[in-house]
């Protein structure tokens, strides 16, 4: 099932996504229920809200909803980088494949949901996408064992991790500021649930930018899976009920043509990937 977060008549809301032959419907389990999808996950209440949500009648298409981030009121936003290994090539300086996963933080902020634009600041105008496959945790733990990780996995959604490539490179050791601009980024356009997925292993994922395809790859070129992932990040942090774990881009982000190939506004990015759906969104300038 698919659970989006989502704002109507100014009240934030949730519900499950659900397929109509006049297009997507929502139903609305927060004005009756009150809390959040982070609230179910934590009380690993899951299989209660999906029959919650089975019980209600659609309320509202999609032209009545603005789409937010689906998860809320999680703590942390991880980020796997240069994961898939065409890559990890494309960096023909250091190419060997990496001992441990590279990995960095981006804050909610830093994010809009699906059928909004992320925003290129007025700093920088090379704003370039990648597409991610971002796992949502249910279960926490510290020190999860690899062959019982993806059973702390509560969903999937996806990812536009937009990034400033000049400011990436400010500091010697660190991605912080390119990475964590206001609204440089997209996430949705919902949670998937884990009984929609047969295979972490085998997930095709692709962008395009105004229809064309700049990336396409699959989860079964992952040098580091999701199940060592959520292994190896919990050995050093409490994964927590709601984090979002961001797996990692293929290859052919902007920055890697030959002249590089920027976002710019008016660019529509899609992001398609593990059966969840298309994320999708513009690009504007940031008005000061």
């Amino acid at each position: 099932m698919k659970f989006a977060t989502y704002i109507t008549n100014n009240i934030l809301t949730y519900g499950s996504v659900v397929e109509t032959e006049n297009g997507l419907m929502f139903t609305d389990v927060g004005t009756d229920h009150g809390k959040d999808l982070t609230y179910w996950i934590e009380a690993d209440k899951m299989d209660e809200l999906k029959s919650i949500a089975k019980a209600l009648d659609p309320k509202y298409n999609e032209s009545e909803i603005e789409y937010q981030v689906p998860i809320l009121m999680g703590e942390k936003i991880i980020c796997i980088g240069v994961n898939y290994a065409k890559r990890n090539a494309e960096y023909k300086d250091n190419s060997d494949a990496p001992k441990y996963p590279s990995v960095f933080l981006r804050y909610l902020d830093s994010f809009v949901g699906h059928n909004q634009n992320m925003v290129r600041p007025p700093e920088s105008d090379k704003l370039d996408y990648e597409g991610e496959i971002v796992i949502v945790i249910g279960k926490g733990g510290r020190r999860i064992p690899k062959d019982k990780a993806l059973s702390h996995i509560a969903g999937l959604t996806l990812m536009n991790e937009g990034t400033l490539r000049d400011w990436v490179r400010h500091a010697k050791f660190n991605v912080t500021q390119g990475k964590n601009f206001d609204k440089s980024g997209v996430i949705g356009p919902w949670m998937m649930t884990p009984d929609e997925i047969s295979d972490y292993t085998n997930l095709s994922i692709q962008t395009r930018v105004n229809g064309e395809v700049r990336q396409d790859d699959n989860t079964s070129n992952l040098m580091f899976p999701f199940d060592y992932i959520i292994s190896y990040l919990s050995t050093f942090m409490t994964l927590k009920p709601g984090d979002m774990i961001s797996t990692g881009t293929p290859n052919g982000a902007g920055a890697r043509f030959d002249p590089p190939i920027y976002l710019k506004p008016g660019d529509v990015v899609e992001v398609e990937a593990a059966g969840v759906g298309v994320l999708k969104n513009g690009v504007e300038d940031e008005v000061l």
